[in-house]
């Protein structure tokens, strides 16, 4: 064993006895004193206001200053882990209108809900604009609102009051909201309880199958406290998880964040991208080249990119996919910057900061401007694939959760003649946003986590600063018919469309 295995060894024991140590104690009703509290959201304002590019972007610096001050005097003699995070910091990274800021809870506290089921709201639903459906129930034995039903208040609240009520405790990219309804749809039950609290009884209204408008009362859903049940379900997952070969189970993940499926019938291929940055580089990579050459010897006209569900990743790799597609050369950025040079004095609270350090060194170069500019993502033109590369007609179905270098490979291909994009508005900026490097910022008291993007990235050729995302050239959003029978209307359309071209 050389002496760089032994040191990570050492350090890599020392760390899992620490955590485990530390799990051991963890107690998530702990309460915070209000100077410990106050310590840990001082830190915090003096990071993001030393360090994050784009605090004031769409929130003035008087307006900001505002929310810092009047979210400290809101802290009380004391809170927990959840209060602190919820009450202070969640609607703290929604005033900065910055998708890539966001609170996350402690690693302690992750541990602690795994497996675990709180009492909660007893309805999953799908909600859009003032419109909500039933999606979902945790009463097994319920049968008075099932799938399907329309739901028009929950406590006397409408359904617009809940979600701009919501909205207030959710990150986004400026102003578009899109991406935060397929959030609360994803698991309405746990934003319901954090944003709401819990009740013992919800008033529900909802329309019956007949139009008439009537309201129920629902118990809140308590996890049954059998424990003996819990144990003998979960070891039967686990091993029926087991069961299947390691070698497929790797196959299913990978197939799950991209797969690429080919309908000779009606020359059109599927391609569904979740991320930019799974199974790294070298496999996005292989991935692609496989895809467009297949695409290429089978003749497929018609390409349809599936980005709803791409969060973003690795800028290479969506700049690799936008080579596949876009006609004429491009970069990445009009601009790429940061506002400091490091992470220091901060380094010890930021995620990887000591190596981030050394990294910008070599990463960026401050000019005149008095900024720090990533210069590779401002001056290389990337120029388009000659071989295998798609010149058919290319659909893009976006959402709220398309973001990041999602949206930079929308914006690099959108306007192109043989390009449309279709769905609702994507949840990365248009303009622009934060990113590049995003590590955690962990506050030393409590534990809790925020996200802290390091360099503002301006879109090349950018459209105006209004605080939209990405905007389809067709819209299509859901329906109540829709969601109601569980389909994909988006696809449905677009495949339609296809199939109109060819005959």
């Amino acid at each position: 064993m050389n002496l760089k295995t032994f040191l990570f060894t050492i350090i890599s024991v020392l760390l899992l006895g620490s955590c485990a140590s530390s799990f051991k104690s963890y107690r998530p009703d702990k309460k915070y004193s209000k100077k410990e509290l106050q310590s840990d959201y001082t830190l915090l304002r003096n990071i993001l206001e030393e360090k994050h590019p784009s605090l004031y972007w769409y929130t003035s610096q008087d307006s900001m200053n505002f929310y810092f001050d009047s979210l400290y005097r809101a802290i009380p003699d004391s809170m927990t882990e959840l209060q602190f995070g919820w009450n202070i910091l969640a609607p703290l990274s929604q005033k900065i209108h910055c998708g890539h800021t966001s609170f996350g809870m402690s690693h302690n506290w992750s541990r602690y809900v795994r497996n675990r089921f709180i009492p909660s709201f007893p309805l999953y639903v799908k909600v859009w604009g003032d419109t909500m459906i039933v999606t979902g129930t945790l009463h097994k034995k319920d049968s008075l609102l099932k799938p399907g039903m329309q739901i028009t208040s929950i406590n006397n609240m409408g359904i617009r009051q809940i979600t701009n009520k919501m909205f207030q405790y959710l990150p986004g990219d400026g102003f578009a909201e899109n991406v935060n309804y397929l959030r609360i749809s994803s698991n309405f039950p746990y934003f319901h309880r954090n944003v709401f609290g819990l009740y013992k009884n919800y008033k529900v209204g909802y329309i019956d199958s007949t139009g008439k408008q009537l309201v129920a009362t629902l118990p809140m859903w308590v996890p049954q406290q059998d424990s003996t049940k819990k144990d003998s379900t979960k070891k039967k997952e686990i091993k029926q998880l087991v069961k299947i070969p390691k070698k497929e189970r790797k196959k299913r993940r990978i197939e799950n964040a991209r797969s690429l499926q080919v309908d000779t019938v009606n020359n059109t291929a599927v391609m569904n991208l979740n991320t930019f940055s799974n199974g790294g580089g070298r496999r996005l990579r292989t991935f692609f080249r496989r895809s467009f050459k297949t695409v290429k010897e089978l003749g497929i006209k018609n390409l349809i990119i599936d980005l709803r569900a791409n969060g973003g990743g690795d800028i290479t790799m969506s700049s690799l996919l936008t080579k596949y597609i876009r006609n004429t050369p491009f970069k990445v950025a009009d601009s790429a910057y940061s506002i400091t040079k490091n992470f220091s004095p901060f380094t010890s609270t930021i995620q990887t900061g000591f190596w981030s350090n050394i990294g910008l060194i070599f990463l960026s170069k401050k000019r005149k401007d008095g900024l720090y500019h990533f210069g590779y993502w401002e001056r290389h033109v990337f120029k388009p694939k000659s071989k295998n590369h798609f010149d058919g007609k290319t659909y893009v179905l976006i959402n709220g959760p398309t973001f990041s270098a999602s949206t930079l490979f929308c914006n690099a291909i959108k306007g192109q003649e043989n390009v449309t994009i279709v769905g609702e508005e994507a949840g990365g900026g248009w303009h622009g946003n934060n990113g590049i490097m995003i590590p955690d910022i962990t506050l030393p008291i409590t534990k809790l986590r925020m996200r802290l993007p390091f360099f503002r990235i301006v879109q090349f050729n950018h459209v105006p600063k209004d605080g939209r995302g990405v905007l389809p050239d067709i819209y299509i959003g859901p329906t109540v018919e829709s969601v109601m029978k569980g389909e994909d209307r988006k696809m449905m359309v677009v495949r339609e469309m296809i199939r109109r071209e060819i005959k």
